[in-house]
């Protein structure tokens, strides 16, 4: 129990101030987000948060104050692998195909095969990227991602603690404090970003260690648990994908088509937004952990689905994409060629009056007014 405390307390204070620190060398290398074209925000956020989680986490391994146990160092080593996976996406805009195979391969290697089974491990590998994938999608404002983590990350450590695996409850609450940490600096408006390198690093160690705490359970009760807990991050991909697909866009070309853009567009404040969003992340994972701890029942998740697909489709009705331009040569194009119109005659010069010769007879003078008898004074003052 001290120690949890005092790991928690060590992972938030050192993410604030590799927070703090990275951010002047990330401006002067030109790693900020080029989504957000009012102001620089350097990505060097998520490298704070991971390296803040390894240390804590693997010192107090390494000195056998909490020990992670079996399997949890390895799910920190590939959580590292998936962080450095994603600052070289940060650094030189790897395509997605990249990211989705490198996180399955590091999901195929922290999955228990000889509780799930193949077939299980498959699903679980499967589901440990789709919801990976999915948490990056949250980074697409200011503390969006950090404030989901956090309460995910406590939803998930919950869940290992009923099962008593204490080590991945530590990780897990090390995490969280790391991205409170972060926070301080994340927090609309953002002075530095979590980027690709921190948001696929929080969402493997999320979604791994919801597999991990839910082995040996029936499938259909752990969907029901592993669904409400990521369910935010599923609705927000549900929705930029039936949104770009209703608009005709590509379903990898980006916009400003997310829940929190959406929210924006209804009149919310950045703030306003994060927290809301964060509300909603906590009701699901709230549930996610009663249905795991067996205090309420599989069809729990149920409404939170339901929940999820209203608001889906509520919010697909807010226009995000505005209209396309033209350009003057293809309405050219489009228009045909132009009837020949009839040109206008010359106008002839205009020439001026001929003045008449003076014939010595002076024309009638205008008769003064009768209204006017005397002069007029007017005085000032």
């Amino acid at each position: 129990m001290l120690y949890g405390i005092t790991a928690a307390t060590a992972a938030l204070l050192l993410t604030a101030l590799l927070a703090g620190a990275l951010r002047t060398p990330a401006l002067r290398l030109g790693l900020v987000d080029r989504r957000r074209r009012t102001r620089p925000v350097p990505l060097l956020g998520g490298v704070a948060v991971a390296l803040a989680t390894c240390l804590v986490a693997g010192t107090g391994d390494w000195t056998r104050l909490a020990p992670l146990g079996a399997g949890i160092g390895e799910l920190l080593v590939a959580g590292g692998a998936v962080a450095a996976l994603g600052l070289a996406a940060d650094v030189w805009r790897l395509k997605t195909r990249f990211l989705v195979v490198g996180t399955a391969v590091a999901a195929a290697c922290v999955v228990p095969y000889d509780e799930t089974g193949v077939l299980g491990g498959m699903l679980a590998v499967g589901w440990i990227s789709a919801a990976t994938l999915a948490f990056r999608s949250l980074d697409h404002a200011d503390g969006l991602a950090g404030t989901v983590g956090v309460v995910t990350a406590f939803g998930v450590a919950a869940c290992a603690a009923a099962e008593v695996m204490d080590g991945l409850a530590v990780l897990l609450s090390v995490l969280a404090a790391a991205l409170t940490g972060f926070l301080m600096h994340g927090w609309p408006a953002a002075r530095i970003g979590l980027g690709a390198c921190g948001s696929l690093f929080t969402g493997f160690l999320l979604a791994s260690g919801a597999v991990l705490a839910r082995t040996g359970y029936d499938l259909a009760g752990t969907a029901a648990v592993l669904g409400p807990l990521v369910a935010l991050g599923a609705a927000d991909a549900v929705l930029v994908a039936l949104s770009r697909r209703l608009a005709g866009r590509a379903l990898l070309r980006g916009g400003p088509d997310h829940l929190a853009h959406r929210l924006r567009r209804l009149g919310l404040t950045a703030q306003g937004a994060t927290v809301l969003l964060g509300t909603a992340a906590g009701g699901g994972v709230l549930v996610g952990v009663l249905v795991h701890a067996g205090w309420a029942g599989a069809t729990a998740a149920l409404w939170v689905a339901g929940a999820a697909l209203l608001v889906v489709l509520a919010l697909l009705r807010v226009p995000v994409y505005a209209p396309r331009r033209r350009s003057a040569e293809t309405m050219t194009r489009s228009a045909g060629p132009r009837p020949a119109q009839p040109r206008a005659p010359l106008r002839q010069p205009v020439q001026p009056p001929r003045r008449q010769p003076f014939s010595g007879v002076q024309p009638p003078r205008r008769p003064p007014s009768s209204q006017v008898r005397a002069p007029l004074r007017v005085r000032n003052g």
